[in-house]
């Protein structure tokens, strides 16, 4: 996913962090300087939900225009091996406490 904030603002007539930060304020979001840097910059550490619905209602926009997908850039992983059977032989079952403590070393 691409992170497309700065554009979205931009669209809007919003050009510095510090006016959408102001506006989000204004409906009930206030984010700290270092958050909303890390909006601005296109790196968000993290955003929640609810900041979103916030985002979309300030900016007059969707989240399709928020978050661009990028499935280009997804690595595809081996397929996952299946665990052998088990036969019985050579598979030793270690019973754990149902109070979740471990047991005493053998």
């Amino acid at each position: 996913m691409r992170w497309n904030l700065r554009l979205a603002a931009a669209h809007r007539g919003i050009w510095k962090a510090s006016e959408l930060q102001a506006k989000l304020a204004e409906h009930g979001l206030v984010i700290s300087a270092g958050k909303m840097s890390g909006w601005w910059s296109g790196h968000p550490a993290s955003l929640k939900l609810e900041d979103l619905d916030v985002l979309c209602a300030v900016l007059d926009c969707g989240v399709e225009e928020l978050l661009i997908p990028e499935p280009d850039t997804v690595s595809r992983s081996a397929p996952e091996c299946e665990p052998p059977a088990a036969t019985g032989t050579g598979m030793t079952v270690t019973p754990k406490r149902r109070d979740g403590r471990s047991l005493p070393p053998v």
